[in-house]
């Protein structure tokens, strides 16, 4: 509601929507990333993913940062050889040089490849591999300022040639850390990181580039130029001088020190929270410490303990042992009667890396003064101006979005936590009267059990992930035109339970491949959700010199494995992150977009690339897509309507809390990269404190210590950037009513929408300003009455 008094609702809801629809409308018609609702606890779950570091200009920006979704709480067996080309395949990556094979022949980094070597790539490969890529792009980018001409094919065509393969590697080495992580791998990164670092400074600091690309601009060729050309040097332009190319000798230098020492403190950032999540093991002998727990969660307990070394552990009878890995975590907090396990585990999960040698506190006071300093040395007041300097939004119009979604939830989200205490009387809880932080998820569950008549657990053997990811690409089909096809053996891959797909025209040609990575590995795998690329689709680097190099993504998820004969079932929280990362991916692979700098989801502004994966979420409550995916896994019978019915009416149970959480994490986030002082009288706890008063009916406890935890703007690129989630909840919302208009029931009218988001949305990449994307799509531009109508906020039609 507002933060004046009315009880007028048609005042309230006018007085929503004209703000919202104004913060779009006057926002800058460039734009960036975000995710969709939280729908549990503490951090955050699906996201797209991005390498935390590199502000190299002539990199995709979307491989210089890292990026998880809103926070939710966080093989072959030999190498093959190069791949020869085949009328039925075609190549997808460049070919190594002579030079660099000549370094070290074994070296599966520097072989020729059609798909990264992921099962066969070790520590011991990245550093002669990363130096000889790197030896010959330093070579190359002399010999390119050396006889540099501003024109396209004597200047962009030859840096994206120049920089795809380290790319390609980088990604690779990169994302073996996320998914199979050693300390030998971790070192080798740390040791050659900073060589690359210094590289894309160069490149990215390059005067005799720089004024390339501005003389194109102030060429009389400029016109010839297409819309997404003009895109790409444009942000070439203003890239540089965020990477520091007009600044002189010495603060080039400090400049410079600072970008180091920053990839190496968020580095460390994320490496402690891995380590912190890794360390806790919670082992449980009593079946009575563990009741309320269901048997999905048991039989995981029981299945980590055995790989602890009790080998004789059962669902059944245990002992089981409790990790704060989603799946585990999760559990207790929804399910477990035992009070006093609720909270040693949520507490352990709100102070993972805050106490000795895994402590975030300092690498998080170093990090916000550094990005002080660079921001200063740029020109701007603080960094919260840098991170706006390349989105749709500026600090004072995410602000006053976070405030309007803030003021239309914060009466539902007090009325959620009033039900929920009378709730827990009635059932003679004795924590009734005083519900603290390890209650509310649990009696949450209870009560949505009770009013619904839906226990979350209870539906999992209606999602078993092979009918999820059957009816999922069915739904690809009817929408975009485009099959879905198993093509495992096809690329290595780097897990046994990885599986790759070819996704194919409605002539049945390869268009693009993917990676799905669905099951938890808490000993080596990254906690959450994301996606990235391998590739992307690039008419430059074409391998026959005709059709475009095809693009290639991962999907990467943190579900319960199977356990014993059963294939993995999934909540409907989970089912909700594949369709969510698979619209990510969806917009990478479908793609028509042929320079390769903004095609896919490069280029796009942080705060829009959200808009495809939060769509695809809306279509887990249709109703056939729903029926399509939902059969029990042993039965085959299909979900009965009635359960269908009060899914649907669940939507949007406990909206305005979740919601506020989500302005709590943007809040915070702004609040640090705008107006704290590193240094000052507040400390980074203390401002959490104090932006919690404004965002939480239960403040934070004083332990508190999520922020030692937020990956997201420590160790990604959600820096100053959080608020892209809800920012870009307005387009997503909008875009998905497109399809409400048309009629969901209306095959036809669907099946036409659906054509015409791809043709926009998904095809256009980077190479036009999202809003005038939207306004393709759309006919006009965004309305914010569909995110409030989605999330129970818009309570009358206005």
């Amino acid at each position: 509601m507002q933060t004046h008094p009315t009880n007028n609702p048609h005042h309230r809801v006018i007085t929503l929507i004209k703000p919202f629809l104004l913060l779009i409308l006057m926002a800058s018609r460039i734009s960036s990333l975000s995710s969709s609702l939280s729908r549990s606890l503490p951090l955050c779950y699906y996201h797209l993913k991005k390498p935390p570091h590199s502000n190299l200009t002539f990199l995709p920006k979307h491989l210089r940062k890292s990026h998880p979704c809103p926070l939710w709480s966080s093989s072959f067996s030999l190498c093959l050889p190069p791949r020869r080309s085949s009328a039925s395949r075609r190549r997808i990556t460049t070919a190594a040089s002579p030079t660099m094979a000549a370094v070290d022949q074994d070296n599966p980094l520097l072989k020729d490849f059609d798909f990264p070597p992921f099962d066969c790539v070790t520590a011991d490969h990245v550093r002669p591999g990363v130096r000889a890529l790197l030896k010959k792009v330093e070579d190359e980018l002399v010999q390119l300022e050396s006889s540099l001409e501003p024109s396209w094919p004597k200047l962009v065509e030859p840096l994206e040639k120049m920089t795809d393969r380290l790319q390609v590697v980088w990604g690779a080495v990169n994302h073996l850390k996320a998914v199979k992580d050693t300390q030998e791998l971790r070192a080798a990164i740390e040791e050659i990181q900073p060589e690359k670092v210094k590289f894309e400074l160069k490149l990215g600091q390059s005067k005799p580039i720089y004024n390339a690309f501005k003389a194109i601009r102030e060429s009389s060729d400029w016109d010839k130029l297409s819309d997404a050309q003009k895109r790409i040097v444009e942000s070439q332009i203003k890239e540089a001088v965020l990477n520091g190319v007009s600044l002189e000798d010495d603060k080039r230098d400090q400049f410079n020190k600072i970008e180091q020492e920053l990839v190496k403190l968020s580095e460390k950032f994320g490496e402690h929270v891995l380590d912190a999540t890794k360390k806790f093991e919670k082992l449980i002998t009593e079946k009575k410490d563990i009741e309320g727990l269901p048997s999905t969660a048991l039989g995981l307990g029981a299945q980590t303990a055995v790989s602890k070394g009790h080998e004789n552990a059962t669902a059944e009878d245990g002992p089981w042992v409790i990790t704060l890995d989603a799946p585990s975590f999760m559990s207790v907090m929804q399910h477990a009667k035992n009070r006093s396990l609720r909270k040693e585990v949520y507490l352990a999960y709100i102070t993972r890396a805050s106490s000795g040698e895994l402590d975030n506190t300092e690498i998080i006071n170093q990090i916000l003064k550094l990005r002080l300093e660079k921001a200063k040395l740029l020109g701007y007041n603080n960094y919260a101006e840098v991170s706006m300097a390349t989105k749709m939004a500026t600090v004072a119009k995410a602000e006053e979005l976070l405030e309007k979604i803030r003021a239309a939830s914060w009466d539902a989200a007090v009325k959620d936590m009033e039900e929920l205490k009378q709730f827990a009387k009635d059932q003679g809880a004795p924590e009734a009267d005083d519900l603290t932080h390890w209650d509310t998820t649990f009696w949450s569950e209870r009560l949505r059990e009770s009013k619904y008549e839906i226990n979350e657990e209870e539906l999992r053997p209606y999602f078993s992930l092979p009918k999820v990811m059957d009816g999922l690409f069915s739904l690809a089909k009817m929408l975009f035109g485009v099959t879905v096809e198993s093509a495992d053996g096809l690329a290595p891959v780097w897990n046994s339970d990885v599986k790759f797909y070819c996704v194919k025209d409605s002539s049945g040609s390869p268009i693009a491949y993917f990676y799905f990575d669905p099951y938890s590995r808490p000993s080596e795998k990254r906690g959450g959700a994301w996606m990235d690329e391998v590739v992307a689709r690039s008419r430059v680097l074409s391998r026959d010199g005709a059709s475009p190099r095809l693009p290639v993504a991962h999907m990467v998820c943190n579900q319960m494995p199977p356990v014993g004969d059963k294939p993995s079932l999934m909540t409907f929280h989970e089912v909700e992150t594949v369709f969510h990362e698979f619209g990510h991916a969806l917009q990478h692979m479908l793609t028509k977009q042929d320079e390769g700098l903004v095609a896919g989801i490069r280029g796009i502004e942080w705060d829009a690339v959200e808009l495809p994966s939060q769509f695809m979420e809306n279509w887990c409550y249709h109703r056939d897509t729903l029926m399509s995916i939902a059969k029990h896994y042993e039965t085959g019978e299909t979900l009965p309507e009635d359960i269908y019915l009060k899914l649907l009416a669940a939507r949007t149970y406990r909206a305005g809390s979740l919601s506020l959480r989500q302005i709590r994490f943007a809040s915070l986030d702004l609040e640090l990269h705008s107006r704290y002082v590193p240094g000052g009288s507040e400390s980074i706890y203390d401002v959490d404190q104090r932006v919690s008063q404004k965002t939480q009916v239960i403040p934070p406890l004083p332990e508190d210590r999520f922020l030692c935890g937020f990956s997201h703007i420590f160790a990604g690129g959600y820096a100053a950037g959080y608020y892209s989630y809800k920012w870009a909840e307005v387009l997503s919302a909008d875009a998905f009513s497109a399809f409400e208009d048309a009629g969901l029931n209306d095959i036809k009218a669907v099946k036409e929408t659906g054509q015409k988001f791809r043709e926009t949305i998904l095809a256009l990449g980077g190479g036009k300003a999202p809003l005038d994307v939207f306004v393709n799509f759309r006919g006009r531009e965004p309305s914010p009455e569909p995110l409030l109508r989605h999330n129970g906020l818009l309570a009358v039609s206005v």
